[in-house]
């Protein structure tokens, strides 16, 4: 009890100066303000939740992007233009696929029929 709060140590020796208070008590209220800030950052969850959803999904993002960046070099752009190509064809030429498939099927079917 003999002793001042904020320097620990230092016994208390009669009256304190006015202007030495006035210091202290806007130092303390300072500490005191800062201490509040900290403890409504850690106390609001939606924030905090905000924060890891941005977080995920720029990770989401950055990964999306490194895989289509390797899947570009993995696969070479005549592979996607000889399959469109492809199914445009077959889109313009609906007889001849037709037929092809139907005779796919004939031979399945036949196979599967013989077992």
């Amino acid at each position: 009890m003999g002793q001042d709060p904020s320097t620990g140590s230092q016994a208390v020796t009669g009256t304190p100066d006015p202007e030495q208070l006035r210091s202290e008590i806007e130092e303390t209220r300072e500490q005191l303000g800062d201490t509040v800030e900290t403890l409504a950052r850690k106390a609001d969850v939606k924030a905090q939740a905000k924060r890891k959803v941005a977080e995920v999904k720029a990770s989401a993002t950055e990964k999306k992007e490194q895989a289509l960046g390797k899947a570009k070099e993995v696969s070479p752009d005549g592979t996607a233009s000889a399959a469109a190509a492809a199914s445009h064809k077959a889109r313009e030429n609906p007889i001849p696929l037709a037929t092809v498939g139907a005779f796919a099927a004939g031979f399945l079917v036949g196979r599967l029929a013989k077992r």
